[in-house]
């Protein structure tokens, strides 16, 4: 697994440098003092795992998580009990308390690396299920959903997850945008959002900054809003 640690604590940062060198199967591709240096790496660059520190000058680790459009698996580290309620509500792989151990930082990067496998699983699910031209194979947890193509209304990000909107039901699944616009047909299927994929047959009502799919209004977002009237308008009579 390719990972970073980020920590305004020098001690800190080079033990996470040490336990994740000494870690078979962990490579470090980053270390960082400085959050905006983290996040600049992080915009531009991919990587599994992220070792976080919660409480940094100018910006805190809850802050930066929330300024990625897409994350990565992250653990937590921090000296502060208080932050461990709050870190649920982000999806962590895990929560450790300084000192760290490393018998636990240990066992922290063994979740991280059974839920890449899982999502391994998950790709050659969808791999496997491409071939198929009325429908998809999705994950979510340890159950496998066959989904017709035409049962799904649209697609929405969900912080780690992807949550498919289908007409009967809600499926969750760790997936990431880009793996989502892989796996469904770029002619019915079109991203109108940061965070949302819809099926052009579902759509009810178009205006200029929404959609209506099943009653539920859809924002569309600046950035795909000419691509999207471009194929609509191609659709139009």
């Amino acid at each position: 697994m390719k990972c970073i640690a980020i920590d305004d604590e020098p001690f800190a940062l080079n033990l996470m440098k040490d336990y994740i060198n000494k870690t078979p199967f962990l490579e470090l591709v980053g270390e960082f003092s400085n959050p905006f240096k983290a996040l600049t790496f992080l915009m531009s660059n991919s990587v599994d795992l992220v070792f976080l520190d919660i409480n940094m000058p100018e910006l805190s680790g809850i802050q930066l998580l929330n300024s990625l459009p897409t994350r990565p698996l992250v653990i937590f580290t921090t000296a502060y009990s208080e932050y461990g309620a709050e870190s649920y509500n982000y999806d962590v792989i895990d929560y450790l308390m300084k000192p760290i151990k490393y018998e636990r930082f240990l066992k922290a990067v063994n979740k991280a690396s059974d839920k890449i496998k899982d999502k391994n699983i998950d790709k050659q699910i969808q791999i496997s299920s491409s071939q198929s031209n009325d429908s998809v194979y999705i994950k979510s947890g340890t159950q496998i959903h066959k989904v017709y193509l035409k049962d799904i209304l649209f697609i929405e990000g969900a912080g780690n997850y992807m949550s498919f909107q289908l007409t009967s039901k809600k499926i969750l699944s760790l997936l990431n945008m880009k793996e989502v616009l892989e796996l469904l047909p770029s002619d019915t299927f079109v991203r109108i959002h940061k965070s949302y994929v819809i099926s052009i047959n579902h759509i009810e009502l178009i205006e200029t900054h929404r959609i209506v799919i099943n009653k539920i209004s859809i924002p569309i977002g600046i950035t795909y809003r000419e691509q999207f009237f471009s194929k609509i308008g191609n659709n139009t009579v």
